[in-house]
């Protein structure tokens, strides 16, 4: 008998909790009769409470045909047990063909299959692999453990089969013959005993779009209809004392962001084929001259664009920060200098980079923060975490404390804590992460996503004991198996960040769902999910767990986030206004001048 595998912690991440499926179903079995099921074959199949065991050699066919579906199930073998899920199962000459996924030890693999019409296997062809979104850490071991439960969730949607067992990534997406395919779903048994239970599904051919919402305390503005960005940032760029707006290629000048001036050639991109490479953007005077310039990602390089002081031209471009390996970046003061630097991941730690205000246009001086480590694309953080005064660097394992002696002395000490936690989809970490005292006891705590492909969002409360820093972990939001902060579920947060949206003296936290995070592909969790924008509104309640709560307030339900964005006040009134650019256009949502009574 093989011993049962242990998936390993990768820098003390968590896993995601249970298993459950990334989707919503819309059934589940939970029945102790096979209604909706047919035996094939030689296999002896029975139902309990919702558990479906079959011994033998067969197939269990389920009654009700897909062509694209989404199937989750959790399944157990013993003894000499081989197993799989078979889809589009449909009638030849002389049997029936599909596409079948083997869930047997050492062969996790998907094939084109054809059986005989008593469910014998004539033929199978290895399917072709397209490949996944794989980024920089690994994942957790996926690999099915003997005698012991197991879970299998799987999208098979027009011609591409995207598996994913035990919350790993260790099956490739794989191309069929073609997408017309329509059948039934077979359950296999092929010797010993295998059980399957919470066998899920859900018809990926039809997608519900649900009505425009927008929040009564905001009122959006569309800027552009088209992609160009995943960032923006507020400044005054043509120093006509007004507030504009940057996103992608082009500057709208304030106050009414009619008019449009690009800084480089402006290319629209495609949602569902195209990632723009726009992810982040910034706007400082970095020249010194009064104007403020942009600084932004074009790709992984971080290029900044001089501004032109009121000539009508575009801007001149410099490439000032490489070897950018992380999706986000932060522009903080580290050194307390009163000029920002740039925090980022390499490809084998953190750094930031800083420029020389002689010769801001030639490449900037990058700083070692870490010693040589896994780099997480996404969750990345500043803030003062052991109230010293001087900022931290936080990602999705733990923080780097600054030393005494300076920010440019690293490498920094390290200190391991799970803020992120591993999804079905691969990467850990969740976007920008917010560090401030959310419970009012003092103390600087951490409100994070936890998953920018999937689901998780909490608050890391700090707490001292014997000279020691530790944080323990408020869930405030989890997937739809989950009781969460007014009943809100959102994936894909792939950007946020703190600010005081009800003007009460207490950061907020605003986050959504990046829509088409990796294409129009399914390999993220909800895939088509509304684009939400919402802020969470912190709420110090000593009956809380940790002393404090968190209430989801929808803004936009037709826009979403991209991988950084913007809040300020554009028009002087006192109301916080919040700038995204998504796959969906770029867009103000302008707060209400409404103030509420603090409740610190």
């Amino acid at each position: 008998m093989r011993p049962t595998l242990v998936f390993p912690f990768v820098c003390a991440l968590a896993l995601a909790q249970g298993p459950v499926p990334d989707f919503r179903p819309d059934s589940t079995f939970s029945g102790s009769a096979l209604t909706g099921w047919k035996p094939l074959g030689q296999a002896s199949w029975v139902a309990r409470d919702g558990e479906i065991t079959g011994t033998g050699t067969g197939w269990l066919v389920s009654e009700k045909s897909w062509q694209d579906v989404g199937f989750f199930a959790r399944f157990r073998c013993a003894g000499d047990c081989k197993t799989g899920v078979l889809l589009r199962v449909q009638k030849t000459a002389t049997g029936m063909k599909g596409i079948y996924l083997s869930l047997a030890a050492g062969d996790e693999a998907s094939y084109s299959v054809t059986l005989d019409a008593g469910g014998k296997e004539l033929s199978r062809t290895k399917l072709v692999g397209v490949g996944p979104f794989i980024r920089v850490a690994p994942a957790p071991n996926a690999a099915p453990a003997a005698e012991g439960w197991n879970e299998i969730e799987l999208m098979m949607n027009a011609n591409i089969l995207r598996p994913v067992l035990n919350t790993g990534v260790d099956y490739d997406p794989v191309s069929t013959e073609d997408s017309s395919g329509y059948g039934p779903v077979a359950l296999y048994a092929g010797g010993g005993e295998v059980r399957f239970k919470d066998v899920s599904f859900q018809d990926l051919h039809s997608q519900k779009i649900p009505a425009e919402q927008t929040s009564g305390r905001f009122r959006v503005q569309k800027l552009d209809d088209f992609y160009y960005a995943w960032g923006t940032a507020i400044a005054d760029f043509n120093h006509d004392g007004v507030k504009d707006i940057v996103a992608g290629p082009y500057v709208y000048l304030g106050p009414t962001f009619a008019e449009r001036q690009e800084i480089y050639i402006g290319v629209s991109y495609a949602p569902g084929t195209q990632f723009t490479p726009n992810m982040v953007t910034y706007a400082h005077d970095f020249t010194g001259d009064g104007w403020s310039d942009v600084l932004a990602t074009e790709s992984r390089p971080m290029v900044l664009y001089v501004n032109p002081r009121g000539e009508n031209r575009r801007w001149d471009r410099f490439p000032v920060v490489t070897g950018v390996n992380t999706e986000i970046t932060l522009l903080k003061d580290m050194d307390g200098d009163g000029r920002p630097e740039v925090i980022f991941g390499t490809a084998n730690g953190y750094s930031y980079a800083k420029y020389d205000p002689a010769k801001p246009t030639e490449p900037w001086a990058q700083h070692r923060v870490s010693e040589a480590s896994v780099v997480y694309a996404h969750g990345l953080g500043v803030g003062d975490i052991n109230g010293d005064g001087r900022p931290d660097i936080l990602n999705a394992a733990g923080w780097w404390e600054q030393p005494a002696s300076g920010a440019g002395d690293g490498p920094w000490k390290y200190h391991p804590v799970a803020f992120g936690r591993w999804g079905r989809s691969e990467g850990a970490g969740g976007a920008e992460m917010a560090v401030y005292d959310v419970n009012g006891d003092g103390l600087n705590d951490v409100v994070s996503g936890m998953n920018a492909h999937g689901f998780g969002l909490a608050w890391f409360e700090q707490k001292r004991a014997g000279g020691e820093i530790s944080f323990e972990r408020h869930i405030v939001m989890d997937d739809f198996s989950t009781k969460n902060a007014g009943g809100v579920t959102i994936s894909e947060m792939h950007a946020a960040l703190a600010a005081d949206v009800d003007g009460d003296g207490i950061p907020d936290f605003i986050t959504g769902k990046r829509h088409f995070s990796h294409l129009e592909s399914d390999t993220d969790a909800d895939p088509w999910g509304a684009p939400v924008l919402y802020w969470f509104r912190t709420v110090r309640n000593k009956k809380a767990p940790g002393g404090a709560e968190f209430v989801p307030e929808l803004i936009h339900n037709r826009s979403g986030v991209g991988s950084q964005f913007s809040a300020g006040d554009l028009n002087g009134d006192g109301a916080l206004d919040i700038v995204t650019a998504t796959n969906r256009g770029t867009f103000v949502f302008w707060g209400s001048a409404k103030r509420v009574k603090s409740k610190k």
